[in-house]
């Protein structure tokens, strides 16, 4: 990889800048997903700016579904990038209120069914081998850690945003992915959590499998119903506590 293609940065707009240099490196070299791109040090000194400019450009990639961070590893592309892309904002509400996360599930509704149905669509035997190894690993990690399997039950899902043929998914979800990520570790009181989704993994895949979009949907539905009534769930008991 050649460092020296990344030309320095001339220019007050510092943030947007930096995105289209990335975007002109990554294409000048081309990087596939899954590659590495070069550390922050090395960015930053190309591109003669802050490391905090560098780190702030790829937490935005990051937010958007197109990096991922690995600790120890470094930063990897995960999607294709292109100078005419548009970033689209997308500000959720923070902390584990009700409406906050209701407000989040009814979008997943919508997209978890869609990418199930376009996954059953489009998925190649080497894409449903690969989402039959995250559902196995999703499943140990449940019954082996009393249901503590959200790290694992997010790959899963991954894997079925990334073979619906549509980027949007995997990045519009994983915009939403932290708040979900918060909430699963302080999950309003309700111990079991997202348990009655479980059974709900494998019959999605069972559709997909079967290439039925149809199944996989109203599947994928039925998982997200599970999720809302553990909300409700939780709801119920925060407001009985405040009540006593």
């Amino acid at each position: 990889m050649d460092q020296n293609s990344l030309p320095p940065i001339q220019t007050t707009a510092r943030d947007d800048a930096v995105l289209k240099a990335l975007v002109g490196f990554v294409r000048a070299e081309a990087l596939q997903p899954g590659e590495r791109l070069p550390t922050e040090r090395i960015l930053a000194e190309r591109l003669k700016v802050s490391r905090n400019t560098v780190r702030e450009a790829l937490t935005r990639w990051e937010g958007l579904g197109l990096v991922e961070r690995r600790q120890g590893s470094g930063t990897y592309l995960k999607a294709a990038v292109s100078p005419d892309m548009l970033h689209m904002p997308l500000t959720l509400a923070g902390g584990n209120d009700f409406t906050s996360l209701m407000h989040t599930l009814e979008i997943r509704r919508a997209l978890e069914a869609e990418a199930a149905a376009l996954c059953a669509e489009r998925a190649s035997p080497a894409d449903i081998a690969e989402i039959k190894r995250k559902l196995d690993i999703m499943e140990q990690a449940f019954r082996t850690r009393d249901g503590m399997s959200s790290e694992e039950d997010w790959e899963f899902h991954q894997a079925i945003y990334r073979v619906s043929g549509n980027p949007l998914f995997e990045q519009i979800i994983a915009a939403m992915h932290e708040l979900f990520h918060r909430f699963w570790e302080h999950p309003l009181g309700v111990r079991d959590f997202g348990h009655a989704s479980f059974p709900y993994h494998r019959t999605i895949y069972e559709c997909i499998a079967a290439r039925d979009p149809q199944g996989a949907r109203a599947e994928a539905l039925k998982l997200i119903a599970t999720v809302e009534d553990d909300l409700k769930r939780g709801a119920a008991k925060l407001k009985l506590s405040s009540q006593t």
